[in-house]
């Protein structure tokens, strides 16, 4: 069974940093693309960041360039968003997605405010 759980999310003062997490099983993870996406409340789900495989290509919503950084460890099963400089409209339920199965974590909420 393919799951992704992140991790990671709090509340932080604007200019700070966070660190989210998401664990991976139940699947080839070095196989996989993984992303991380991002839901406002009324708004629409969106890509944040991708990495493929082998680290060959990485993205980003052009809203987080330079101040986000998306990583993983193929031997540890994991994918990292390291987010620095955060501001309130980065506030959103942050999820992990990996391309295989299609599937989802459960998300975790990021809060920036002072």
């Amino acid at each position: 069974q393919v799951q992704l759980a992140e991790s990671g999310g709090g509340l932080v003062q604007p200019g700070g940093s966070l660190r989210l997490s998401c664990a991976a099983s139940g699947f080839i993870f070095s196989r996989s693309v993984m992303s991380w996406y991002r839901q406002a409340p009324g708004k629409e789900r969106e890509l944040v960041a991708s990495i493929t495989s082998g680290c060959m290509r990485i993205t980003y919503v052009d809203s987080v360039k330079d101040r986000f950084t998306i990583s993983r460890d193929n031997g540890k099963n994991m994918v990292y968003l390291q987010m620095n400089s955060l501001k309130p409209e980065d506030t959103a339920v942050y999820y992990c997605y990996a391309n295989v199965g299609s599937t989802w974590g459960q998300g975790t909420q990021v809060t920036v405010s002072s």
